[in-house]
């Protein structure tokens, strides 16, 4: 194992437990305390989610409750549930972010709250006070709403979801054949996020070929094992399901599968392909399994329980990210709160099947392995990463990354010149890219290990990327504070992995963009099919000029900048084949 010094400009982070978020916003300078630290946290809030639509009612009250008017409470609860509900949990059982249970909110007391919300904490908690985001009325109203037992959400069943549930184009009446002359394989699912949209663009002529209302804030585009139908789902929990084969793609099929989610699939298993879709909510914490021609609600599971480690219940385990397997017809569907990752045997949907497997918390994103035999999670909150054997369906290592927060996106795989068939995550919360051995036939000695590490710009990166044609490994940092650093990539040349210190080539993806007004992000790279171009969303406020650059992977050159007014907030890109075929 090498641990390599850094060669450039290291920021680290003390925390990202905010950097989940996909929420851009500019904080103006301020005098803050001493103990305060400007990590990527403090300039970002969380996502904003539909919950804070919610009308609630003050919990029962009890002696010594601090006095709320309701209309104070109501307008609270849609804060917490707009800023603070992602990080720290609906019912405030903490994840991310620290438990705001009465236990612990009572016995720091009033001003503890009020000091904590205004001046944030160098462990990731943002500044929401000098920060302007919140009046000083509304600190106070804060600090007096955590001292009160929160409010559950209502339920959201079966009838609420088939009352949510739409058909828009029956199958029958869908094309027989392909009706349009669009390279579908070649073609990105561009999530335009404040605008609650995808866009669709051409992947050899960089055309946007159409737009499609959705919901809000899209979190992932998935496709059918066909390459038919895509599926996006957005963080209000609605899903759309749209046909590539329409003369103008479009939606066929939506439905909402509770108030808050993230995460969608379809089936993939040979005979299996295209049967069924399953999406998972954050809140109420559940999964359900849906017709794949329709989005008809067929199954719907909760994931409330034990904590694998403690044994403890927990009423709110959110479901993370879901793959479908190659080897099984099998869901994995990775649960946050608890630590566990469910199979979930969709072969007989009556009668369910599951598999739970304990790893660790909490957790979030992952991929698969080259194989696409092995599935590899963050568990982000422990500095962990899980790996399954989806053939044998077991636990088969457990390893610790050595950096802060992992966050791999679906992970990057490539051949390292020394090591074999590798792995690769970034992290939220350092500069660190860890590089975890897959092979363990061929390279036995190395499987499930970190092989090496690599220092890039800095931290707050989300996502790594590369393609099997590719000889560059890219690292963004989107969530890092600094302007220079979160305007730009990494680029490692995998070549010279086996060198000591490998050093890496820094694109001014912003500079290329042209865009002068705001501060822009680089975020999320995903090559095109072919895999010799890498596209990078420039993520600005939603006010502001947006763009997506396209960088020739050979010579690491700026091959196209698409502008268009419509490109409001790209943040995710999924290429049509990579997405289907697991490439990345």
């Amino acid at each position: 194992m090498k641990f390599l010094r850094p060669k450039s400009k290291t920021l680290l982070l003390a925390s990202a437990a905010m950097a989940l978020a996909f929420n851009v916003q500019s904080l103006p300078a301020q005098e803050k305390p001493a103990d305060h630290g400007d990590d990527a946290s403090a300039a970002y809030q969380p996502s904003m989610t539909t919950l804070g639509q919610l009308q609630v009612e003050i919990p029962g009250r009890k002696p010594g409750d601090p006095v709320m008017t309701p209309s104070e409470y109501q307008n609270a609860n849609t804060i917490y549930f707009e800023r603070c509900a992602g990080c720290h949990g609906v019912l405030r059982k903490g994840a991310t972010g620290k438990a705001l249970t009465t236990d612990i909110t009572r016995e720091n007391g009033f001003e503890y709250l009020r000091d904590f919300i205004t001046y944030g904490s160098p462990a990731g908690m943002p500044n929401w006070g000098t920060s302007g985001d919140l009046t000083e009325d509304e600190v106070d109203m804060m600090a007096r709403y955590l001292l009160l037992d929160p409010a559950a959400p209502p339920e959201f069943g079966m009838p609420e979801m088939r009352a949510s549930w739409k058909v828009i184009v029956a199958p029958a009446d869908r094309p027989t054949k392909k009706m349009n002359d669009i390279d579908i394989d070649n073609l990105f699912s561009v999530t335009l996020r404040d605008a609650g949209q995808v866009a669709l663009i051409d992947g050899a002529s960089y055309e946007i070929k159409t737009i499609i209302d959705t919901g809000y804030a899209v979190h992932i585009s998935r496709i059918s094992a066909s390459g038919r139908y895509l599926f996006v789902i957005g963080r209000d929990a609605k899903v759309v399901m749209v046909d590539l084969w329409m003369e103008t793609p479009g939606p066929v099929a939506e439905i909402k599968v509770g108030t808050e989610a993230r995460s969608i699939e379809t089936s993939k298993f040979e005979g299996w392909e295209d049967k069924y879709a399953i999406a998972g909510a954050y809140w109420p914490p559940q999964y359900v399994i849906m017709d794949g021609d329709t989005l008809e609600p067929l199954k719907i599971e909760s994931t409330r329980g034990m904590i694998y480690d403690e044994q403890t219940y927990h009423p709110e385990p959110r479901v993370a990210s879901i793959l479908a397997s190659h080897f099984k017809p099998e869901f994995i569907v990775n649960v946050k709160e608890t630590g566990k990752i469910l199979l979930i045997d969709y072969s007989d949907v009556k009668n369910l099947a599951v598999t739970e497997i304990e790893a660790e918390r909490f957790l979030h994103d992952g991929g698969l392995d080259s194989t696409g035999r092995y599935f590899l999670v963050a568990a982000n909150a422990r500095g962990k990463v899980a790996v399954v054997d989806t053939k044998e369906g077991v636990l088969t290592a457990l390893l610790e990354t050595g950096g802060q927060t992992p966050h791999p996106g679906r992970g990057a795989n490539f051949v390292h010149p020394t090591y074999g068939p590798v792995w690769a995550t970034s992290h939220l919360g350092d500069d660190t890219v860890a590089l975890i051995g897959t092979d363990p036939e061929g390279h036995p000695d190395q499987a499930w290990t970190v092989v090496q590490q690599l220092y890039s710009m800095g931290g707050g990166s989300l996502f790594v990327k590369t393609h099997p044609t590719s000889a560059h490994l890219y690292v963004d940092a989107p969530l890092n504070p600094d302007a220079e650093i979160s305007g730009s990539v990494a680029v490692f040349n995998i070549a010279d992995m086996s060198q000591d210190e490998p050093e890496f080539v820094e694109l001014p993806i912003v500079e290329w963009a042209g865009i002068a007004e705001g501060q822009p992000r680089v975020v999320q790279g995903e090559f095109n099919q072919q895999g010799n171009e890498v596209w990078f969303s420039v993520w600005n406020a939603a006010d502001l000029e947006s763009a997506i650059v396209v960088v020739d992977d050979k010579t690491l050159e700026l091959k196209h900048v698409i502008k268009d007014p419509r490109l409001i907030t790209p943040t995710g890109k999924f290429n049509v084949y990579n997405t289907r075929a697991d490439v990345y």
